[in-house]
Protein backbone atom coordinates (compact mmCIF):
# COMPACT_ATOMS: atom_id res chain seq x y z
CA UNK A 1 0.00 0.00 0.00
CA UNK A 2 1.22 3.36 -0.93
CA UNK A 3 1.79 6.11 1.06
CA UNK A 4 1.93 10.11 0.83
CA UNK A 5 5.48 10.68 0.35
CA UNK A 6 7.56 13.14 2.66
CA UNK A 7 7.77 16.88 1.39
CA UNK A 8 11.25 18.12 2.14
CA UNK A 9 11.68 21.25 4.33
CA UNK A 10 12.20 24.05 1.96
CA UNK A 11 11.63 27.26 3.82
CA UNK A 12 15.44 28.26 3.41
CA UNK A 13 15.04 28.37 0.52
CA UNK A 14 14.95 32.00 -1.43
CA UNK A 15 14.04 33.56 -4.60
CA UNK A 16 11.87 31.78 -5.60
CA UNK A 17 7.63 32.60 -5.64
CA UNK A 18 4.98 30.70 -5.39
CA UNK A 19 2.54 31.49 -7.86
CA UNK A 20 5.54 31.31 -10.71
CA UNK A 21 5.94 27.66 -9.54
CA UNK A 22 2.08 27.57 -9.61
CA UNK A 23 1.75 28.74 -13.28
CA UNK A 24 4.92 27.01 -14.40
CA UNK A 25 3.76 23.40 -13.59
CA UNK A 26 -0.17 24.10 -13.82
CA UNK A 27 -2.90 24.12 -11.61
CA UNK A 28 -4.73 21.23 -12.95
CA UNK A 29 -1.92 18.89 -12.89
CA UNK A 30 -1.20 20.26 -8.91
CA UNK A 31 -4.60 19.34 -8.33
CA UNK A 32 -4.52 15.79 -9.85
CA UNK A 33 -1.28 15.28 -7.99
CA UNK A 34 -2.62 16.79 -4.54
CA UNK A 35 -5.87 14.57 -4.98
CA UNK A 36 -3.49 11.63 -5.14
CA UNK A 37 -1.48 12.67 -2.08
CA UNK A 38 -4.81 13.12 -0.51
CA UNK A 39 -5.86 9.24 -0.97
CA UNK A 40 -2.26 7.79 -0.75
CA UNK A 41 -2.61 9.27 3.12
CA UNK A 42 -6.28 7.54 3.79
CA UNK A 43 -7.37 11.67 3.71
CA UNK A 44 -11.17 10.51 3.75
CA UNK A 45 -10.27 8.31 6.74
CA UNK A 46 -8.67 11.46 8.94
CA UNK A 47 -11.37 13.47 7.61
CA UNK A 48 -14.63 10.95 9.33
CA UNK A 49 -11.90 11.44 12.24
CA UNK A 50 -12.23 14.74 12.42
CA UNK A 51 -15.79 15.15 11.52
CA UNK A 52 -16.93 12.93 14.81
CA UNK A 53 -14.71 15.33 16.66
CA UNK A 54 -16.41 18.18 15.47
CA UNK A 55 -19.82 16.96 16.07
CA UNK A 56 -18.78 16.30 19.56
CA UNK A 57 -17.81 19.01 19.91
CA UNK A 58 -20.50 21.48 18.73
CA UNK A 59 -23.61 19.80 19.42
CA UNK A 60 -22.74 19.80 23.74
CA UNK A 61 -21.30 23.13 23.56
CA UNK A 62 -24.39 24.15 21.94
CA UNK A 63 -26.63 23.24 24.54
CA UNK A 64 -24.55 24.32 27.26
CA UNK A 65 -24.50 27.55 25.75
CA UNK A 66 -28.44 27.94 26.17
CA UNK A 67 -27.91 26.49 29.71
CA UNK A 68 -25.33 29.27 30.77
CA UNK A 69 -27.44 31.99 29.36
CA UNK A 70 -29.85 31.05 31.75
CA UNK A 71 -27.97 30.79 34.35
CA UNK A 72 -26.18 34.16 34.27
CA UNK A 73 -29.55 35.77 33.18
CA UNK A 74 -28.64 36.68 29.32
CA UNK A 75 -32.27 36.25 28.35
CA UNK A 76 -32.15 37.57 24.83
CA UNK A 77 -29.11 35.67 24.30
CA UNK A 78 -30.35 32.45 25.07
CA UNK A 79 -33.67 33.49 22.91
CA UNK A 80 -31.57 34.35 19.87
CA UNK A 81 -29.71 31.05 20.24
CA UNK A 82 -32.23 28.68 20.72
CA UNK A 83 -34.68 29.93 17.83
CA UNK A 84 -31.76 29.94 15.33
CA UNK A 85 -30.78 25.88 16.20
CA UNK A 86 -34.39 25.26 16.07
CA UNK A 87 -35.01 27.33 12.67
CA UNK A 88 -32.18 25.53 11.35
CA UNK A 89 -33.52 22.46 12.35
CA UNK A 90 -35.69 20.55 9.62
CA UNK A 91 -39.07 18.40 10.57
CA UNK A 92 -39.37 16.77 14.18
CA UNK A 93 -35.57 18.05 14.79
CA UNK A 94 -36.90 21.24 16.43
CA UNK A 95 -38.96 19.95 18.82
CA UNK A 96 -36.13 17.57 19.77
CA UNK A 97 -33.77 20.44 20.48
CA UNK A 98 -36.81 22.52 22.02
CA UNK A 99 -36.59 19.88 24.93
CA UNK A 100 -32.94 19.82 25.00
CA UNK A 101 -32.78 23.31 25.28
CA UNK A 102 -35.50 23.43 27.99
CA UNK A 103 -33.61 20.70 30.06
CA UNK A 104 -31.12 23.03 30.00
CA UNK A 105 -32.47 26.00 31.12
CA UNK A 106 -34.11 24.48 34.14
CA UNK A 107 -30.83 22.49 35.20
CA UNK A 108 -29.24 25.80 34.91
CA UNK A 109 -31.90 27.18 37.90
CA UNK A 110 -29.79 24.91 40.35
CA UNK A 111 -26.84 25.48 41.98
CA UNK A 112 -25.76 22.32 40.79
CA UNK A 113 -27.12 22.52 37.35
CA UNK A 114 -24.46 25.73 37.08
CA UNK A 115 -21.22 23.30 37.81
CA UNK A 116 -22.55 20.76 35.42
CA UNK A 117 -23.08 23.17 32.66
CA UNK A 118 -19.46 24.23 33.38
CA UNK A 119 -18.16 20.67 33.20
CA UNK A 120 -20.33 20.55 29.84
CA UNK A 121 -18.09 23.40 28.77
CA UNK A 122 -14.84 22.00 29.70
CA UNK A 123 -15.96 18.48 28.01
CA UNK A 124 -16.40 20.63 25.13
CA UNK A 125 -12.98 22.27 25.03
CA UNK A 126 -11.39 18.54 25.82
CA UNK A 127 -13.11 17.38 22.58
CA UNK A 128 -11.90 20.39 20.26
CA UNK A 129 -8.85 19.35 22.00
CA UNK A 130 -8.99 16.19 20.74
CA UNK A 131 -10.27 17.41 17.37
CA UNK A 132 -7.05 19.65 16.63
CA UNK A 133 -4.55 16.84 17.51
CA UNK A 134 -6.97 14.83 14.67
CA UNK A 135 -5.76 17.69 12.20
CA UNK A 136 -2.35 17.54 13.09
CA UNK A 137 -2.23 13.60 12.59
CA UNK A 138 -4.24 14.13 8.62
CA UNK A 139 -1.65 16.99 8.19
CA UNK A 140 1.52 14.87 9.52
CA UNK A 141 0.11 12.19 6.96
CA UNK A 142 -0.50 14.48 4.48
CA UNK A 143 3.06 15.88 4.11
CA UNK A 144 4.47 12.63 4.71
CA UNK A 145 5.43 13.32 8.69
CA UNK A 146 5.62 9.70 10.10
CA UNK A 147 5.84 10.65 13.74
CA UNK A 148 3.52 13.23 15.51
CA UNK A 149 4.34 15.31 18.53
CA UNK A 150 4.88 13.62 22.01
CA UNK A 151 1.60 13.24 23.93
CA UNK A 152 1.71 15.98 26.25
CA UNK A 153 3.36 18.26 23.32
CA UNK A 154 0.88 17.53 21.20
CA UNK A 155 -2.16 18.24 23.62
CA UNK A 156 -1.46 20.97 24.07
CA UNK A 157 -0.42 22.14 20.79
CA UNK A 158 -4.31 20.80 20.41
CA UNK A 159 -5.68 22.78 22.85
CA UNK A 160 -4.22 26.64 21.77
CA UNK A 161 -5.51 25.58 18.52
CA UNK A 162 -8.96 24.70 19.50
CA UNK A 163 -8.65 28.11 21.81
CA UNK A 164 -8.09 29.92 18.94
CA UNK A 165 -8.43 28.44 15.76
CA UNK A 166 -11.55 26.38 16.45
CA UNK A 167 -13.54 29.32 17.92
CA UNK A 168 -12.98 31.00 14.76
CA UNK A 169 -14.55 28.39 12.98
CA UNK A 170 -17.06 27.65 14.67
CA UNK A 171 -17.90 31.27 14.92
CA UNK A 172 -17.81 31.01 10.78
CA UNK A 173 -20.20 28.24 10.49
CA UNK A 174 -22.38 30.34 12.70
CA UNK A 175 -22.27 33.30 10.71
CA UNK A 176 -22.46 31.34 7.53
CA UNK A 177 -24.94 28.72 8.37
CA UNK A 178 -27.29 30.31 10.62
CA UNK A 179 -26.94 33.54 9.51
CA UNK A 180 -30.40 34.63 8.68
CA UNK A 181 -32.32 32.85 11.29
CA UNK A 182 -29.97 34.80 13.50
CA UNK A 183 -31.22 38.14 11.68
CA UNK A 184 -34.68 37.17 12.29
CA UNK A 185 -34.48 36.57 16.09
CA UNK A 186 -32.42 39.90 16.23
CA UNK A 187 -35.50 41.32 14.53
CA UNK A 188 -37.48 39.85 17.33
CA UNK A 189 -36.16 41.32 20.33
CA UNK A 190 -35.09 44.84 18.40
CA UNK A 191 -37.92 46.97 17.98
CA UNK A 192 -36.29 48.95 15.13
CA UNK A 193 -34.35 46.37 13.16
CA UNK A 194 -31.61 47.55 13.04
CA UNK A 195 -29.33 45.25 14.75
CA UNK A 196 -31.10 42.68 12.46
CA UNK A 197 -29.70 44.83 9.35
CA UNK A 198 -26.29 45.46 10.65
CA UNK A 199 -25.96 41.55 11.39
CA UNK A 200 -27.47 40.44 7.68
CA UNK A 201 -24.93 43.02 6.24
CA UNK A 202 -21.96 42.45 8.17
CA UNK A 203 -21.94 38.45 8.80
CA UNK A 204 -20.51 37.91 5.26
CA UNK A 205 -17.22 39.74 5.56
CA UNK A 206 -16.64 38.95 8.91
CA UNK A 207 -17.21 35.10 8.47
CA UNK A 208 -14.80 34.85 5.70
CA UNK A 209 -12.26 36.85 7.49
CA UNK A 210 -12.73 34.43 10.42
CA UNK A 211 -12.54 31.57 7.87
CA UNK A 212 -9.45 32.72 6.37
CA UNK A 213 -7.68 32.99 9.75
CA UNK A 214 -8.79 29.72 11.34
CA UNK A 215 -7.93 28.17 8.37
CA UNK A 216 -4.06 30.05 8.15
CA UNK A 217 -3.66 29.22 11.32
CA UNK A 218 -4.05 25.28 10.88
CA UNK A 219 -1.76 25.06 7.48
CA UNK A 220 1.10 26.76 9.89
CA UNK A 221 0.80 25.31 12.91
CA UNK A 222 -0.75 21.44 12.47
CA UNK A 223 1.83 19.41 11.03
CA UNK A 224 4.78 18.77 12.92
CA UNK A 225 7.38 20.07 10.58
CA UNK A 226 8.54 23.59 10.00
CA UNK A 227 6.20 25.54 7.73
CA UNK A 228 7.28 27.50 4.23
CA UNK A 229 6.48 31.48 4.20
CA UNK A 230 2.77 32.23 4.60
CA UNK A 231 2.89 32.91 0.58
CA UNK A 232 3.72 29.29 0.21
CA UNK A 233 0.75 28.56 2.23
CA UNK A 234 -1.86 31.13 0.80
CA UNK A 235 -2.55 28.96 -2.06
CA UNK A 236 -3.79 26.01 -0.80
CA UNK A 237 -5.38 27.82 1.97
CA UNK A 238 -7.78 29.85 -0.20
CA UNK A 239 -8.28 27.02 -1.79
CA UNK A 240 -9.95 25.62 1.46
CA UNK A 241 -11.97 28.44 2.26
CA UNK A 242 -13.37 28.45 -0.86
CA UNK A 243 -14.17 25.22 -0.73
CA UNK A 244 -15.36 24.94 2.66
CA UNK A 245 -17.43 28.11 1.63
CA UNK A 246 -19.37 26.34 -1.38
CA UNK A 247 -20.04 23.27 0.44
CA UNK A 248 -21.45 25.05 3.46
CA UNK A 249 -23.38 27.26 1.49
CA UNK A 250 -24.85 24.26 -0.66
CA UNK A 251 -25.45 22.57 2.34
CA UNK A 252 -27.60 25.12 4.15
CA UNK A 253 -29.42 25.76 0.77
CA UNK A 254 -30.10 22.10 0.66
CA UNK A 255 -31.45 22.13 4.54
CA UNK A 256 -33.33 25.60 3.69
CA UNK A 257 -34.97 23.67 0.54
CA UNK A 258 -35.85 20.05 1.65
CA UNK A 259 -39.08 18.48 3.42
CA UNK A 260 -38.15 15.40 2.84
CA UNK A 261 -34.64 15.58 4.55
CA UNK A 262 -36.32 15.95 7.80
CA UNK A 263 -39.30 13.56 6.63
CA UNK A 264 -36.40 10.88 6.00
CA UNK A 265 -34.34 11.38 9.34
CA UNK A 266 -36.73 12.36 12.08
CA UNK A 267 -35.60 13.52 14.73
CA UNK A 268 -31.53 12.43 13.51
CA UNK A 269 -31.97 14.91 11.19
CA UNK A 270 -30.12 17.94 12.86
CA UNK A 271 -27.59 15.36 13.92
CA UNK A 272 -26.97 14.11 10.21
CA UNK A 273 -26.97 17.30 8.92
CA UNK A 274 -24.16 18.20 11.92
CA UNK A 275 -22.66 15.39 10.50
CA UNK A 276 -22.74 16.38 7.18
CA UNK A 277 -21.68 20.01 7.55
CA UNK A 278 -18.51 18.61 10.01
CA UNK A 279 -17.16 16.02 7.02
CA UNK A 280 -17.90 18.85 4.40
CA UNK A 281 -15.36 21.52 6.40
CA UNK A 282 -12.53 18.38 7.26
CA UNK A 283 -12.40 17.32 3.68
CA UNK A 284 -12.09 20.67 2.44
CA UNK A 285 -9.19 21.46 4.99
CA UNK A 286 -7.44 17.94 4.59
CA UNK A 287 -7.64 18.64 0.43
CA UNK A 288 -6.38 22.48 0.84
CA UNK A 289 -3.38 20.85 2.94
CA UNK A 290 -2.82 18.42 0.10
CA UNK A 291 -2.72 21.18 -2.47
CA UNK A 292 -0.37 23.42 -0.32
CA UNK A 293 1.85 20.33 0.30
CA UNK A 294 1.70 19.47 -3.54
CA UNK A 295 2.94 22.90 -4.44
CA UNK A 296 6.07 22.85 -1.73
CA UNK A 297 6.70 19.39 -2.93
CA UNK A 298 7.54 20.72 -6.66
CA UNK A 299 9.06 23.58 -5.36
CA UNK A 300 11.69 20.90 -3.78
CA UNK A 301 12.23 18.90 -7.10
CA UNK A 302 10.02 15.94 -5.19
CA UNK A 303 7.09 16.44 -7.26
CA UNK A 304 5.61 12.33 -6.78
CA UNK A 305 3.29 12.43 -4.38
CA UNK A 306 3.01 8.66 -3.77
CA UNK A 307 5.73 6.52 -2.24
CA UNK A 308 7.44 4.15 -5.07
CA UNK A 309 7.36 7.33 -7.62
CA UNK A 310 10.39 8.75 -6.33
CA UNK A 311 12.81 8.57 -3.20
CA UNK A 312 11.37 9.26 -0.04
CA UNK A 313 13.17 12.03 1.45
CA UNK A 314 13.36 13.25 4.92
CA UNK A 315 15.80 15.83 5.74
CA UNK A 316 15.10 19.90 4.82
CA UNK A 317 16.24 21.12 1.57
CA UNK A 318 18.97 23.24 1.57
CA UNK A 319 19.94 26.78 -0.51
CA UNK A 320 21.59 24.44 -3.25
CA UNK A 321 18.72 22.66 -3.89
CA UNK A 322 17.25 25.52 -5.94
CA UNK A 323 19.02 24.01 -9.12
CA UNK A 324 17.06 20.77 -9.37
CA UNK A 325 13.80 23.45 -9.51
Amino acid sequence: MSTATAVPQTFELEGDDALTTLRDTGIRHLMRDAAARFRAADGFSHARALAFQITLTALPALIAAVGLATATGQETFRRVLQETMIGLSPGPTGDLLTQAFEQASTTASSGSGRLALAGGFVAALLSATVAMTQVERGANRIYGVEQDRPAVSKYWHGFMLACSAGFLIFGAFVLFVAGREIGGALGAVSPDGALATVWLIGRWPVGIALVVLAFSMLFKESPRRRQPSPSWLAVGSLLAVAMWLVLTALLGLYLALSRQFGDAYGPLAGVIGGLLWALLTSLALYLGLAFSAQLEAVRAGKPGPRTGEQENPSEPVGRGSRDSL
